[in-house]
């Protein structure tokens, strides 16, 4: 694996903040854009940038307790897998969201923001997460569990049926509550999968 390949030097956010110094406004269109007071696509990436920064804070501070933890895995059709948890309770593919102020409602596949309609965030972590099953278990030879997770970022409340949701939902300082989890992977298993996932010819082709 060459340096260029090793995912495991990510930054929460990798994969906006280079669209952003490749693609986002130069300091007019910026200063235009404030004073007029009009919303771009750049201020949703700029949100969204922020929202994996301060998930991928909380998701750091758990490598103390034997968590290895990637950040913006690229696939392929330019879409990356926010972050990427790995220890013996298992495999955890988190999507992040940023609504800031607002409330969320989430039951089933239904995830609501201010009562607004359904959006499709159950489904899309499902299928992401399944992404990383195909992966992982191709390159590992043996069954890799992984768990889709949701975690939206500054929110005024979250109601979330737990038992009726297919993917786990959290705000982001409730991620700790993976922590304890075990019992799925042997620690030998735990670097195996580890040493896949932070190689980014692996994701090539998800």
């Amino acid at each position: 694996m060459t340096p260029a390949d090793d995912l495991s030097v990510n930054r929460p956010g990798e994969s906006l903040r280079d669209l952003l110094n490749k693609s986002g406004p130069g300091l007019i269109e910026r200063v235009v854009s404030q004073l007029l007071r009009r919303p771009t696509e750049w201020d949703s990436w700029r949100k969204g940038l922020a929202g994996e920064e301060r998930v991928g804070a909380e998701l750091n501070r758990l490598a103390r307790h034997g968590w290895r933890v990637l950040h913006s895995i690229p696939l392929a059709n330019n879409v990356d897998v926010d972050h990427l948890l790995i220890r013996p309770g298992g495999v955890f593919s988190i999507n992040t969201k940023h609504h800031h102020n607002k409330a969320i409602w989430g039951s089933g596949d239904a995830v609501k923001v201010d009562h607004g309609k359904p959006a499709p965030y159950a489904r899309k972590s499902r299928a992401e997460a399944k992404r990383v099953v195909r992966v992982l278990e191709h390159y590992c030879g043996f069954p890799v569990p992984v768990e889709p997770v949701l975690v939206i970022v500054g929110v005024t409340d979250l109601k979330a049926v737990a038992t009726q949701l297919s993917v786990r939902v959290y705000q982001e300082r409730q991620v700790a509550a993976l922590a304890p989890l075990s019992g799925v992977l042997t620690a030998k298993q735990v670097e195996q999968v580890y040493s896949v996932a932070r190689h980014r010819q692996a994701w090539s082709r998800a």
